[in-house]
């Protein structure tokens, strides 16, 4: 019974698809994701906005309002049934839909990720690699094959692909960038530290940069230091 009132209380096509969505609340999503997927593990079944703002570290007035950019999923009085909540997380963010990508370098990164559990549970399929090391090419790793450079459009022509890893070195990124935009795949996952932009027509792309992140967070150890050194 309880399921079925929180059910009516949203909307069964969700409002993001259709509104304007900040990309601040969209960054913030993944949080959501990792964050319930834990709780959920714990057994527990029902959250309150507050007792998520203290394992989130974001305020319980923020998680309402990014929620109800896409219909709220809460009831008053009751809090978020965890599971309905995780699972509508996953649908706004595409988590299951069965999408496929490759990775373009199979070196140290792109071996790295193909290795680690993240595109599994995210529901993201790897379908191969690309190289253009003769070492590599005609290995597996795993189940995974790497294939040469040379068949890109001859695979991407037998098989459906959504999004394109790239690994690659930066004075190959936009050639691969630009095949893959003419390939009509529609991610490309950039972790090249070069650039790229979005264009009209084109693949969605989002740069990543690990490096920054590790700058943050030298920046943060020596301000502390700062700190430390005037008391």
């Amino acid at each position: 019974m309880e399921k079925k009132k929180i059910e009516q209380s949203c909307p069964k096509k969700l409002q993001a698809r259709e509104a304007s969505v900040s990309p601040a609340v969209i960054k913030r999503l993944p949080r959501y994701f990792r964050y319930l997927r834990v709780i959920m593990r714990e057994g527990i079944m029902r959250i309150s906005s507050s007792e998520l703002s203290e394992r989130m570290d974001v305020t319980a007035s923020q998680i309402r309002q990014d929620l109800n950019c896409f219909g709220g999923f809460g009831q008053q009085g009751y809090g978020y049934n965890v599971p309905y909540l995780y699972a509508k997380i996953c649908e706004i963010l595409g988590v299951g839909e069965g999408y496929t990508a490759i990775v373009v370098g199979a070196g140290n990164l792109g071996s790295a990720l193909v290795r680690s559990p993240m595109f599994e549970r995210r529901g993201v399929n790897i379908a191969a690699l690309f190289d253009v090391d003769p070492a590599r090419v005609g290995k597996k790793l795993g189940d995974i094959p790497i294939l040469s450079m040379t068949q890109l459009e001859s695979f991407c022509a037998r098989h459906s692909v959504d999004v394109a890893v790239l690994t690659l070195p930066k004075d190959c990124t936009r050639e691969a960038a630009a095949r893959i935009a003419a390939l009509g795949i529609r991610g490309i996952w950039n972790l090249t530290g070069l650039d790229l932009e979005n264009s009209d027509g084109g693949p969605v792309v989002e740069n990543v940069h690990i490096g920054d992140s590790l700058m943050t967070l030298c920046y943060e150890i020596h301000r502390l230091e700062g700190r430390e050194e005037r008391v």
